[in-house]
């Protein structure tokens, strides 16, 4: 099309310039006849003049026509390369699609996360772990198939003034541990509830177990609960770790606990919300199960009064970070016995005699940490210390009790504990990681109580421990652990421990 018009307009050309040459010699001939006067055009001159400009006019719309032949042209060769860019950058996406579908019908097939019952999904987890050990006690023994045996437990070090030292072996399955998780969305709110349970709660099995059960024969051991609780949006209710502790501080150890002495250590029925200040920051308050754990002065028993009248308040402030995480924890409590005048009861009448309540105000502070030291958080320190007045039952698995009974008052007396607890957990290949922590805890006594009548009563305690574990495949962890702790009662008395552990648990 752009030839025909470009011909129309040459054609045109031409023959406007051989009418130009015409006209001008018609034009030279009649002013050579009229000379010298003015020059009449004739008919003949008015329609070559207007032929003329008719084919400059059509010259002037082939010129147009062309200009928009050959803008339309340029146009389709531009939309002729886009398609041709598309067409490319399709066929490469196509050849990536292909690939990616290829390696995923490659790849094994996963299998699906829990099960279903109705609208709740129920995911079974947990941990089998098998625990040999080789103890040393300095000053007495431990009877066999107890906590003392079991795991590090400094309460139950022996301090027998010259007593003579003792050594066991011990092989247990007790801290094999299976928990429930479960999810469910109900009316657009998240509820959630979790279920955790292990062996070694309890002390023997002898004591739970139907017809008994012993190192001798069956090992049969009672499950007991550790955990069990309902979330429903920021409320959480049942029996969970409380408020007051930093579960995060908690060292990898082949032991149950690791550094006993302390730590913050419960676990009990609360009610507890926790609401997001910021994107770092948590706030956790709740009304946490009280126990007041008592001792009577002169003696050393335990006693759990179960007259108290108040539950104990915990509140935990919690900062996150990239580089690791803090947690400040307040606690709040009464603690409550019922005395004859005498001696405590643990109900308000015993033997006929009525008792009244005897209260102190218990209170403390927690702060703990974990802190990445690479960028993998592979490596970290962990921390935790602890302060407070009648606290006793919270810090180092009941080490000190809440508050001494006077009966020279008849009033309970403050006691005073400092607890901390440090680890490093450090990542040196990567099936390959190694351990190390120090705890202690220290107690004060009131001082109107003489020596005498705390003489049985814990003190101090601390230990000290390393280990490495290796992870030859993925969800089995091997550990070997050293450990030494030691013992001091108020009376001065002493006794140490010494334990090498050997634990294999598979995760799953």
């Amino acid at each position: 099309m752009l030839s025909t018009a470009e011909d129309r307009l040459k054609n045109g050309e031409g023959f406007m310039t051989r009418g130009k040459r015409k006209i001008a010699a018609i034009l030279l001939g009649a002013s050579a006849l009229t000379a010298p006067g003015i020059a009449h055009a004739s008919p003949r001159e008015d329609a070559l003049e207007a032929k003329l400009n008719a084919l400059a006019a059509e010259v002037a719309e082939l010129r147009q026509e062309l200009a928009s032949e050959r803008a339309s042209n340029a146009q389709l060769a531009q939309a002729a390369q886009a398609a041709a860019t598309q067409a490319t950058a399709a066929a490469a996406q196509a050849s990536e699609t292909r690939v990616k579908v290829a390696a995923l019908e490659a790849r094994p097939t996963a299998p699906a996360e829990g099960f279903r019952s109705g609208s709740t999904t129920i995911k079974l987890g947990g941990y089998l772990k098998m625990v040999g050990s080789h103890s040393h006690f300095s000053n007495g023994s431990v009877a066999t198939n107890t906590l003392g045996r079991d795991f590090y437990l400094p309460q139950t070090i022996p301090t027998t003034v010259g007593g003579r030292s003792f050594d066991g072996e011990d092989f247990t399955a007790k801290q094999t541990r299976l928990w429930l998780n479960l999810d469910t969305q109900v009316a657009g709110h998240v509820v959630k509830g979790y279920l955790e349970t292990d062996f070694q709660v309890t002390a023997s099995a002898a004591q739970n177990v139907t017809g008994g059960g012993s190192q001798r024969t069956t090992n049969g051991y009672t499950l007991g609960l550790r955990r069990a609780y309902v979330q429903v949006d920021r409320f959480t209710l049942g029996q969970d770790w409380t408020t007051f502790q930093y579960t995060g501080a908690l060292p990898e150890t082949t032991d149950y606990v690791g550094g006993a002495e302390g730590t913050v250590f419960v676990r009990q029925p609360l009610v507890r919300y926790a609401a997001p200040l910021s994107k770092q920051v948590t706030l956790a308050v709740s009304v946490e199960n009280p126990e007041s754990a008592l001792v009577t002065a002169g003696g050393t028993t335990t006693l759990e009064s179960g007259t108290d009248h108040m539950p104990d308040f915990a509140a935990r402030l919690t900062y996150t970070g990239k580089r690791g995480e803090v947690a400040l924890a307040g606690l709040v409590r009464q603690v409550r016995g019922e005395s004859t005048g005498a001696a405590l009861v643990n109900n308000v009448t015993t033997a006929g005699a009525t008792g009244s309540g005897v209260t102190a105000t218990g209170f403390g502070a927690s702060l703990g940490g974990k802190l990445f030291l690479n960028a993998k958080k592979t490596s970290d320190v962990r921390f935790i210390a602890a302060y407070g007045k009648d606290i006793g039952r919270y810090v180092g698995l009941n080490f000190a009790p809440d508050a001494v009974y006077n009966p020279a008052t008849n009033q309970l007396t403050d006691v005073t504990v400092l607890a901390a607890l440090a680890s490093a957990h450090v990542t040196v290949a990567p099936q390959l990681r190694v351990n190390v922590m120090g705890s202690f805890q220290h107690v004060t006594y009131d001082k109107s109580l003489t020596a005498a009548s705390l003489a049985g009563l814990n003190k101090s305690a601390w230990s000290a421990a390393a280990n490495l574990f290796w992870s030859p495949v993925k969800q089995i962890d091997l550990g070997i652990e050293y450990r030494h702790g030691s013992r001091e009662l108020v009376s001065g008395a002493s006794g140490t421990l010494d334990r090498v552990e050997f634990a294999a648990k598979y995760s799953f």
